[in-house]
């Protein structure tokens, strides 16, 4: 598959520009999946997953192979989406690290993986909440099932910092959740 999509963005350089459409019809969905994720808003998600596969298109001769186009998209992606998030003023939450630390792992664990359609529910609306880092990492992790190591060159992390924030993430979640009751 790798093989494939080098040889069609050897041939994009080369003038066939039209074979671009590939990457626009292979990963499009998934990359204004992210973006979606992080803005909470498919107008500005729309906007950015275009900028994103244009921005692309004009750095192609700069993509070396040493990832998968995919996890280069989203990078791109993801760079794209966080600028035009900074320009924006958006609440942040914070929470005291002391609260983290009343919280046990199980107790997490058990609100999270819950089938109730009502605690399925919150948990969106806890995800809609954490700011738009999380939300990509979330996404990338439980809804697009990334290995640890792409999610970690996507976000600019080290592999050990994408588990530690995955795991403050889950405790959050469930703070937030509870915020709700």
């Amino acid at each position: 598959m790798e093989n494939e999509e080098l040889h069609i963005i050897s041939s994009i350089l080369a003038g066939k520009t039209e074979r671009f459409a590939y990457f626009l019809d292979k990963y499009g969905q998934q990359v204004f999946n992210l973006i979606v994720r992080m803005t909470n808003s498919p107008e500005d998600a729309e906007e950015l997953t275009q900028d994103s596969f244009m921005k692309a298109f004009e750095h192609l001769s700069s993509f070396n192979g040493n990832s998968s186009f995919s996890t280069w998209i989203y990078r791109i992606a993801y760079n794209t989406t966080l600028s035009a998030l900074r320009k924006k003023t958006n609440e942040v939450l914070s929470f005291d690290e002391r609260l983290w630390n009343t919280v046990s792992d199980t107790e997490a664990d058990e609100a999270l993986n819950s089938e109730d359609e009502e605690q399925i529910q919150r948990l969106q609306e806890a995800i809609s909440r954490l700011s738009p880092d999380e939300q990509a990492l979330v996404s990338l992790f439980y809804e697009e099932n990334r290995p640890i190591a792409e999610i970690g060159y996507i976000l600019h992390l080290t592999e050990s910092n994408v588990k530690v924030k995955l795991h403050r993430i889950r405790k959050k979640l469930y703070l937030l959740m509870k915020q709700e009751d």
